[in-house]
């Protein structure tokens, strides 16, 4: 079979699972959307900018299984790299294809627009080489082995991988294989997978107190539905991982919640931390996921489940991949009751009674937000005030939960929305976002406009940057932001928006709001007006331990929370009286 180059990288991109490509078009790219365009199978989305497409790429991986960004060379590349880099953090399988220049240009160092002007080619490489898995320049003697290649290393890895497709190659034809792509896991040895199970399952009946804990990886590979079924199975109690929050069913009596290392809520943190057989899945302990690194795990109960590889109390097993183990241990073990003490149900959201025209206050708002969750909504939370709140929460069966603990970019989540609910437009998807956060990428709320997407977005206006007040700077300048009109920008980005806008300020308001949105068939965009250094419980202790680790116990702190004076400048920030 004969096919054109961009053509082929179509139909790979297809096999994939791939139907829709974000990002921006460049005089580098052109001819590949122009391939695009007429293929039919492979839909291109243009966004407001590269960033803001390497953010929408991401999210649509996360509901998709993996997503597509187009860029232009240079330029367009190092826009997108902050994206592409959350992506490599979070573990999300990414497909970058860049537009280069064209073959005999890069051959003969010429001087164009959107490089050094140096002559030099491989420095752009050299960049994203350090953010994604895999890497190529394609040309026509290598594209089919190199497209292959590098698809499938995104696909085992479950992160980002580099294609430069140069300008005048897309439409030169190859010899292409009839045989379709097919991503898969690799093997496991099979001696190898016998003992790992044959040590897991031994463990598991010996235990008292066996436990799970999933980080994202058990959504990422795949094997949420398989450590749910062994949990139900030999009744083993499940919590999660900050990252990997919805992964798993929290609406089930053995599904204990977030462990986050010392701040965890008592049940939990002893059934985690207690357990003589603990089986980990993907675990990475961050400063954010284990309130910096406060988890107390003892090795000598982990089963360390990775993609590729486990160990045993500490003893390294390469060739065993995290499928092939789940699913041997599942079929071997028999099945048990669970135990009574590993059950938590999970309580309902306690909303108190109020004056209608009680201001609106983070106590008061979060309640009710839980009461609105439907099962099968995807909730995106925005770093800092939004998902500390709901990562608290337990979730309705079937439903999903976006967020960027680990890369935390703040501006993330509302392109992450946008390319999720192209992927899964029959889905409901709620946004929580903070007003500094919105303003790094609100430009995307018209590409989610332009398309008539109809998700609900929460915009949690508390004047600025809350988190960092939190952490130092309460009353300074560099936490303040401008306060828009951000209810009027549905209609100012599309004027015959038929979107609901609404502005919150007390519980009454909420309450209609709610209403309202529960029954609109249309954009609904709901500014929630917050009082400054209102948070929810959890962000100033994260706050507070976050501000010990990064300056030290020398270093500056809040002032007190009370206001100064009329006429008064605010309070210095003190110093710990030891370093005076």
């Amino acid at each position: 079979m004969r096919m054109q180059i961009g053509e082929f990288l179509i139909r790979r991109l297809n096999e994939a699972g791939i139907r829709h490509m974000f990002g921006l078009p460049g005089d580098f790219n052109l001819s590949f959307l122009e391939q695009v365009e007429a293929s039919g199978t492979l839909e291109f989305i243009g966004n407001c900018n590269e960033l803001n497409a390497a953010y929408a790429a991401d999210g649509y991986a996360r509901t998709a299984g993996i997503g597509a960004l187009l860029t232009t060379f240079g330029v367009g590349d190092l826009g997108a790299i902050s994206g592409i880099a959350g992506a490599y953090s979070e573990n999300v399988p990414m497909v970058h294809i860049t537009g280069a220049p064209p073959l005999h240009s890069m051959n003969s160092r010429a001087l164009l627009h959107h490089t050094l002007a140096d002559g030099a080619y491989g420095n752009i490489g050299r960049c994203m080489a350090e953010f994604t898995v895999a890497q190529a320049r394609i040309t026509p003697a290598n594209a089919v082995s190199e497209i292959d290649r590098v698809l499938k290393a995104c696909w085992q890895e479950r992160r980002p991988v580099h294609l430069q497709l140069p300008s005048d190659i897309t439409h030169l034809s190859i010899e292409t294989p009839d045989e379709p792509l097919v991503l898969s896991d690799p093997a496991s040895d099979p001696g190898q997978l016998e003992r790992a199970a044959a040590r897991i399952c031994a463990a598991l009946k010996e235990a008292s107190h066996p436990a799970i804990l999933v980080d994202a990886d058990a959504g990422r590979f795949g094997v949420a539905d398989i450590v749910q079924e062994l949990s139900e199975k030999y009744g083993i109690p499940c919590a999660s991982l900050p990252p990997a929050k919805g992964v798993l069913d929290e609406s089930t009596p053995l599904y204990l919640g977030t462990y986050i290392g010392a701040p965890t809520p008592e049940v939990t943190r002893r059934a985690i931390e207690q357990s003589d057989c603990l089986i980990g899945i993907g675990l990475r302990f961050t400063d954010s996921s284990t309130s910096l690194f406060s988890q107390r795990i003892a090795p000598e109960a982990l089963i360390d489940l990775r993609r590729h590889d486990l160990s045993i109390a500490g003893q390294q097993m390469p060739g065993v991949t995290l499928r092939e183990v789940l699913m041997r241990v599942l079929e071997d073990m028999p099945a048990r009751p669970a135990r009574a003490a590993a059950q938590v149900a999970a309580a309902a959201p306690a909303t108190a009674a109020a004056a209608p025209d009680t201001p609106l206050s983070h106590a008061a708002l979060w309640p009710r937000i839980q009461a609105f969750l439907k099962p099968c909504d995807v909730i995106i939370g925005e770093a800092g005030t939004s998902n500390s709140a709901l990562g608290g929460m337990r979730l309705p069966a079937g439903a999903a939960y976006i967020s960027q603990p680990v890369w935390g970019a703040i501006g993330y989540t509302l392109p992450a929305l946008f390319g999720s609910q192209v992927s899964t437009p029959w889905r409901r998807h709620l946004l929580f976002i903070g007003d500094g956060s919105f303003q790094l990428t609100a430009q995307e709320l018209s590409s989610i406009q332009r398309r008539k997407l109809k998700p609900i977005i929460f915009l949690v206006n508390n004047s600025g940057y809350t988190i960092e007040r939190l952490i130092l700077g309460e009353n300074s300048s560099y936490n303040d932001i401008a306060d828009w009109n951000y209810a009027g920008l549905p209609h100012i980005f599309a004027p015959d928006s038929d979107a609901l806008t609404l502005v919150v300020k007390d519980i009454g308001g909420l309450e209609q709001a709610l209403a309202q949105a529960e029954q609109a068939d249309r954009m609904v965009f709901i500014e929630l007006k917050l009082p400054m250094m209102d948070a929810p419980p959890a962000l100033p202790k994260f706050a507070s331990i976050f501000a010990d680790y990064d300056y030290g116990e020398c270093g500056p702190r809040n002032p007190s929370a009370q206001p100064a004076g009329d006429g008064q400048a605010p309070p210095k920030p003190a110093k710990n009286a030891l370093c005076l």
